[in-house]
């Protein structure tokens, strides 16, 4: 559905975005991440045909940016930072407006209006212009702009900013809901933890190049090392440590608990159980340490300034 070769784009002598190559299948969620400045918003200006590439190419569900882009522009549904909304407007008049624009038909774009405005919670706020909107408001309203005409892909550039926690979530569910349905959408966002929720792949950009890519778990696997396993025990582990300490490695250990990574849990961990049994120590938990996609996050960019 999003197809990017070897996309770069060039300002007279700054390189902003260099040799981006990306894909996002059908029901996929891409999230990329970057600090400021690292070329998210202009790659995502490229594939909505805003700005011409200076070298590579991009296809947005089936066409190319370049050669057509009326056609991806139909195609596609965009949420940015600062969407730009008219504040004299009314809800309804502004949807209408944008509806009109997209060619949807005067009764099928109202109808559209009505079912996105309760769908995000905003259905007793059409009769306010959107002056009198909060910030997080008006974000939910520049999302339903995005969606209006059923586009199947979507770029989302900070789509829960400004948004109270309950907003957020309803955000939230409401993309991985539209990823269901066979979008391909392409998430940028400073927010790892909602990145880590929503996305399949996750690709980091560093100063226009992409730094590294893959699913969360491939990526923290890469990075991070072996998942680390935590077990705690109702009983003193006295010298099982030792003996595990030949089966795996031990990070940490303590008398009724030890962490150690492992390689293949899905061996290793009942065989360890087993080992708890046959010595009769009770287990009352064995799980995995959580890693956050923030670990991975600072290590890959902090290596990329060394």
């Amino acid at each position: 559905m999003i197809e990017t070769q070897g996309l770069s784009k060039r300002f007279d002598s700054f390189l902003a975005v260099d040799g981006v190559t990306l894909t996002v299948k059908p029901g996929e969620v891409l999230a990329l991440l970057g600090p400021n400045g690292a070329g998210k918003t202009t790659t995502v200006r490229m594939l909505t045909s805003i700005l011409k590439p200076s070298a590579g190419w991009a296809r947005v569900a089936g066409h190319d940016v370049v050669e057509e882009p009326a056609a991806v522009r139909t195609r596609v549904g965009v949420l940015t930072e600062n969407p730009g909304l008219y504040f004299r407007m009314r809800s309804e008049e502004y949807l209408d407006f944008f509806g009109e624009l997209y060619g949807l038909p005067p009764a099928a774009r109202r109808a559209r209006a009505v079912q996105l405005l309760e769908r995000f919670g905003m259905a007793d706020a059409r009769g306010k212009r959107l002056g009198e909107y909060s910030k997080g408001m008006r974000q939910k309203l520049a999302l339903i702009r995005a969606l209006l005409h059923d586009p199947p892909v979507l770029l989302l550039d900070e789509p829960t900013s400004a948004m109270d926690p309950q907003s957020a979530r309803l955000v939230r569910d409401a993309i991985a809901e539209l990823r269901s349905e066979n979008r391909a959408i392409i998430l940028c966002t400073h927010n790892l933890t909602e990145a880590e929720q929503l996305a399949d792949q996750i690709a980091i950009i560093r100063r226009g190049r992409i730094i590294t890519q893959g699913s969360p778990a491939a990526l923290k696997r890469a990075l991070l090392g072996a998942p680390v396993m935590e077990l705690q025990t109702a009983a003193p582990l006295n010298g099982l440590v030792e003996d595990l300490s030949d089966a795996v490695e031990i990070v940490a250990a303590g008398e009724n608990w030890v962490r150690y990574r492992a390689p293949d849990p899905a061996q290793i961990n009942p065989l360890i159980v087993q080992r708890l049994a046959d010595q009769k120590i009770p287990v009352v938990t064995l799980a995995e340490v959580p890693r956050s996609l923030e670990d991975v996050y600072l290590q890959v960019v902090e290596a990329a300034d060394q």
